[in-house]
């Protein structure tokens, strides 16, 4: 990790700043497995306590750790008692099933580059590219990973890198004198690309501080 550190931060001065604030690189890993899959399909779209609250009722009744089988034994009611959606309950069986047929096989993942992983977890109804991206990150501790399509990164990479810009020239600090708000505009993936660039091999890394920058409660 001091090689990534170091990388960074000759790399790129503004996250050397965000790096030197927000101190040692704590990232908080789960395990390349099904369990960790199935806990992400149930925190997708929640807020951090509705979403522990739910999975944990339904750890409960499936079984911990959760396995494909513990599953596919529960009814559509039961899973309903949870607190789970109708759509996130057919989520976690088709998870269930590909896996228990061998369609997903979560042994050869760790072999796999990062658009393999991301091709094969897909397959599965509700693993967007997003959820994808964030099991290569916090599950098989891919080191090299740009969710451009999550909203932290590209919140922090506004605040950080593109409104922090702007706000230097003359005509936009005479707008905030006169009081007037800017309009967020998030960057685009191919800015935060080019924003990146530079991180590589190391943007996982990157991604953790700026999510930490926000305050942003990570996986």
């Amino acid at each position: 990790m001091r090689k990534a550190l170091l990388h960074l931060k000759k790399s790129d001065p503004i996250l050397r700043a965000i790096i030197e604030r927000v101190g040692p690189f704590r990232m908080q890993y789960g395990p390349p497995e099904f369990h960790s899959l199935a806990e992400a399909i149930v925190y997708q779209q929640l807020n951090g306590r509705a979403a522990e609250t739910i999975f944990n009722r339904f750890a409960a009744l499936a079984g911990e750790p959760l396995t494909p089988a513990g599953i596919l034994k529960l009814s559509d009611d039961q899973l309903r008692g949870v607190g789970l959606s109708k759509q996130k309950s057919s989520y976690l069986k088709d998870l269930a099933a590909k896996t228990a047929n061998g369609a997903l096989d979560f042994a050869r993942l760790p072999q796999l580059a990062d658009e393999a992983v991301i091709e094969h977890l897909t397959q599965v109804k509700g693993i967007g590219v997003w959820t994808a991206q964030m099991f290569l990150m916090f599950s098989l501790k891919r080191e090299n990973v740009l969710p451009t399509g999550d909203f932290g990164v590209r919140m922090a990479m506004h605040k950080h890198y593109v409104d922090a810009q702007r706000s230097k020239s003359s005509k936009n600090a005479a707008a905030s004198k006169n009081g007037r708000k800017r309009k967020i505009k998030l960057p685009t993936p191919a800015q935060m690309e080019k924003i990146a660039h530079c991180w590589a091999p190391y943007r996982t890394v990157a991604c953790w501080y700026l999510w930490k920058s926000l305050d942003t409660k990570t996986l």
